[in-house]
């Protein structure tokens, strides 16, 4: 009963782990992510009704965009990274012009907190800098 019991417990560990690790892969669906990112540039840029109606579209055809060049770049690590980078600068620009000018000095500053913390866990060029 004791061994049955050690089983159970160590496969509910692996099954927890490999879920909380999520396997690089973007969660939720496009429009969960859009939702996200919206709700942080909100608390960030004070977002109108307005705004955050075209911008939650503007992160959803950036999902969408960045699934197809997932898929087409295959095992092409490069290849993906650098579609990714290109259709979220084209994203960036895209929101930016939808924003006041105030609103525009603050996402500049949550752009470069982003850059920031992704460079400090490792995510960043070349693995963050260390």
């Amino acid at each position: 009963m004791k061994k049955v019991f050690m089983i159970c417990a160590l496969l509910f560990s692996v099954i927890t782990f490999a879920n909380a690790q999520g396997g690089g892969r973007p969660q939720g669906t496009p429009e969960e992510r859009a939702k996200r990112m919206v709700d942080q540039l909100t608390e960030k840029l004070k977002l109108t009704d307005d705004q955050k109606t075209k911008v939650t579209a503007l992160y959803v055809e950036q999902s969408a965009a960045q699934t197809k060049a997932r898929e087409a770049a295959g095992d092409d690590r490069e290849a993906m990274r650098a579609g990714m980078m290109k259709i979220q600068g084209e994203t960036e620009k895209k929101v930016e012009a939808l924003l006041t000018d105030d609103q525009k000095k603050a996402f500049e500053a949550y752009k470069e907190e982003r850059k920031a913390a992704m460079q400090n866990r490792g995510g960043g060029p070349n693995g963050g800098g260390k």
